[in-house]
């Protein structure tokens, strides 16, 4: 089993810190998940990525891995999805090309629907209507062309706070392990749903509203403004394979 990972930085595994300061990530939990003595994974995934350097640029490098892969994960769009105009039809075109090239490949595929952050977002409204859009097509689209498609987008459980990092935008350990748990399902291996005590409600609090605001808005907006990226200058994190342990 060789799986590759490409996407953004749901599949890098922001969100997911080790105690060394790397990043885990589902993906990671999947190549760990996946069955067989010598599975090998790589992951091209990088913070920030929009969708069009994922499939030109990520997906391309995998697909020239030696040995190929035996599984590729595709996972983009939410960074598309945060600016403004948004051209969904564009978007749904770059996923289509990814796909047929997999596929023409002889490459099993599985294509994954980020979970949705847009609950307690600024503007989360407009990245909640794109995001039905591009996942619904998505979807449509994976089973016309006969791949695999795991829907974190909907899924509830996802949706609570517990599983989510103080910036609101990436998943933490928990949420991570839980999408985990979803694309192995979706991909046919026993996985118990992971799922935590929600324990009692937090009020929010406009002291705290303010602080998410100073430490997470504010450095995204002054990112934008400035034409940056928080993954700037970095690459993937195992761009050979990399041996996991079953």
């Amino acid at each position: 089993m060789r799986y590759a990972a490409v996407g953004d930085s749901f599949s890098e595994g922001l969100g997911d810190e080790l105690p060394d300061g790397s990043q885990r990530g589902w993906a990671d939990l999947v190549a760990a998940g996946l069955p067989g003595d010598d599975v090998r994974y790589a992951n091209f995934a990088v913070r920030g990525r929009l969708l069009r350097p994922i499939v030109e640029e990520q997906l391309e490098a995998a697909l020239t891995l030696s040995p190929a892969p035996t599984l590729i994960s595709l996972n983009g769009g939410g960074n598309d999805m945060m600016r403004p105009g948004t051209d969904t039809a564009a978007l749904l075109t770059l996923i289509d090309r990814a796909v047929q090239r997999v596929v023409d490949a002889g490459i099993r595929l599985v294509v994954v629907a980020g979970p949705n952050p847009s609950q307690r977002l600024p503007f989360g409204g407009s990245i909640d209507r794109k995001g039905e859009i591009i996942t619904s097509a998505t979807a449509d689209l994976a089973a016309r062309h006969g791949v695999e498609f795991v829907d974190v987008f909907h899924d509830e459980e996802i949706r609570r706070p517990p599983y989510w990092s103080a910036d609101r935008l990436h998943l933490n350990a928990a949420g991570h392990q839980r999408a985990a748990g979803l694309v192995l399902s979706g991909l046919g291996y026993a996985q118990a749903a992971h799922m935590v005590d929600p324990g009692p409600a937090e009020p929010r609090r406009l002291r705290d509203e303010a602080r998410y605001y100073r430490e997470h808005v504010l450095p995204w907006v002054q990112r934008r403004l400035q034409g940056k990226s928080s993954g700037d200058n970095r690459s993937g994190k195992y761009v050979t394979w990399t041996p996991i342990k079953a």
